[in-house]
Formats: C-alpha cells, structure tokens, sequence
C-alpha cells in the first residue's frame, strides 16, 4: 500500500568523532522515504533548488520513491550543518538555511490523493493541515513534530493532532506539549486529544508505545534500542524509525495493536542500521533479509519468556482511522 510522506529535502553537513560529511542527503523526508521503500512503495511532497544534486534524486528514484510531488525550483535547498560531542547525545547546530524551504507549500498531485498511508514529517503544522485538506480520508494519519513548534504554533499543532491516527513525539516534547511531568501522563493527555495511539522517541533508550486498553499491560508497549558497537551519524535516526514503523504497517496492513508493537520493532532495527553510516549510506544496500536477521537477534534479545503474548480483543483492536481525520 502506498505511503505518502510530506517533509523535509535537505543538504546536510555533518561533523561526528567518526568523520565529516559536507552537502550529503538529508531531511526529515528523505530519511522517511528511504527508510519506508525497504518495505513499499513511498511518495514524496517536499521541495528542493537547482543545486540538489542530480544524483540524490536518481538514488531516491532508484529506491522505488515517486518524485512526482518533489517541486524543484529555482534557488537554494534547505541546508543544516550540525556538530555532535562524543557521547553522540546532544548535536550543536552550526548553521541552518531554511532558503526554499521557508515559502514552501506542499502540493499534494491528485495521483497522491488516495494514498492510504499518511506521514506528516517535522514540519509547520499548518502546512501539516494543508496537507490533510487535500488527502481523501487515507487508512492511517501519522505526524511528527518538535519543541519549536510546540511553543511557536500550539493551536494549530494541537488542531493537527487531533486529526490524525498516529502522533510520533520524543520524551522532552511530550513533556513539554502536555506540561506534565510524567511521561505516562503526559501521553494520556495526547490520547485525550483524539489520535489512536502515541510514539514516544526515547533515543538511546528505545520507544515506547501508548494506546487505549483497560491495565497497563494493555496500553504500554516498551522497546530498547538495538545494541551497537559504535554509532556513525546519528542524523536521521527518528525519521528512519518512523519510515520503517510506517512501512511495516503499509506492507502487512496490520493496524491492530499487535501490528503497531511489532511495527516499532522494525522501525528500531531499521534506525539501527542508519547511524551506522553518514546520511543514507547504510541503507542503500539494505534489503529486508538483512533487516530480519537483524529482528531476530533484537528478539533473542529481549525475549524474557518464549511463551506467546496472550490473546485479547484489545490486542486485535485496530488502530483505525482517526474519525476526525481528513477536513475535505
């Protein structure tokens, strides 16, 4: 089933303990969409200049995107220059050149319109809003977002989330968003709002799911993150996440619950293998018998107890569309 992402198309230079990359493959989008091919067909909204490199664009053609949705147009790309520490936890910002970016609307083409998967990367939720006025009611609605948006466009990003199905956020945003200072109750107040379900980003530590339920065994579904030996570039790490969670869920087409945990299992493997190199390096290979050798040692890892999750009617509960979703 196909995916439509809407997001950021970026030239990223990057300084890590392990090396540099100047002008390379980046954005929100690109990271999603490439992560998400593995899986399915993907089609990209976003925008670009004169001076995106020809050969970024037959790399994503190659990779099964459709760039029918990717405007290019006269002038500069967005670019970010960024700086990580040593412990790779925190990045330093050296430079950000929104350029292009900052007039950007997206144009969703009416070959996109019945998509039925939706992610709305990191961007203005007002654009996010634009974008749900133009999409005819797709099966699941997901977005992601951040501090800056939390603080400078609280209504509309509090309008867009109760539209969707799906909201990917990491600890601090949550926290910050709900004004709680528990994550748990931070998430029920995001529930509150009207989405199926909540993604919470927690870096190093993993994910964590939240969803409706009657115990908490039912509402909470908690993943670590894969064990590395070394990390490359973190760049790109949520947004592959987000790629392979919502590209699990296109293949299988499996919204229950039960989908939706295993889908955070593979978008955790997939974001593993990405800060395993600079930008999109380490997935341009990857194929999805790497990715299950790899989910069979996360599961050989975090498997306390062989015997099978029991059945439930929340466990096959679907995650549904978002009956406020969609404003045409």
């Amino acid at each position: 089933m196909a995916i439509m992402v809407v997001g950021s198309v970026a030239l990223d230079s990057v300084q890590t303990p392990h090396g540099s990359r100047e002008a390379s493959l980046g954005g929100a989008c690109t990271y999603f969409a490439t992560a998400a091919s593995l899986f399915d067909r993907v089609r990209m909204v976003g925008v670009v200049g004169t001076d995106f490199p020809e050969q970024y664009l037959d790399l994503l053609r190659s990779r099964d995107i459709d760039l029918a949705g990717l405007q290019i147009l006269p002038g500069e790309t967005f670019s970010w220059s960024g700086r990580y520490g040593v412990d790779m936890g925190d990045v330093e910002t050296l430079d950000t050149r929104l350029n292009l970016f900052s007039d950007f609307h997206p144009v969703v083409p009416e070959s996109y319109r019945e998509s039925p998967f939706l992610f709305l990367a990191n961007i203005d939720p007002d654009l996010q809003l634009e974008v749900l006025s133009q999409v005819e009611r797709p099966r699941l609605t997901a977005l992601d977002s951040m501090d800056f948006w939390i603080t400078g466009k609280r209504a509309s990003l509090t309008r867009a989330m109760s539209l969707v199905d799906l909201v990917v956020l990491n600890e601090t945003e949550v926290l910050m968003y709900s004004s709680r200072s528990r994550l748990i109750d931070g998430a029920e107040a995001i529930l509150d709002l009207g989405p199926a379900a909540l993604v919470i980003k927690r870096g190093s530590e993993g994910s964590m799911l939240v969803t409706r339920g009657n115990s908490i065994g039912e509402r909470y579904f908690v993943t670590p993150a894969y064990l590395l030996p070394a990390v490359t570039d973190p760049t790109g790490a949520g947004d592959t996440f987000a790629g392979g969670m919502m590209g699990y869920l296109a293949r299988t087409g499996d919204l229950s619950v039960s989908g939706m945990r295993r889908a955070l299992v593979y978008g955790t493997i997939v974001a593993s293998f990405t800060v395993q190199g600079f930008s999109v390096d380490a997935l341009r290979n990857l194929t999805l018998d790497d990715i299950a050798a790899r989910y069979r040692d996360y599961r050989c890892m975090t498997l306390y107890d062989p015997s099978p999750c029991p059945a439930g009617d929340w466990l096959e509960r679907p995650l549904g569309r978002n009956t406020r979703a969609g404003t045409n």
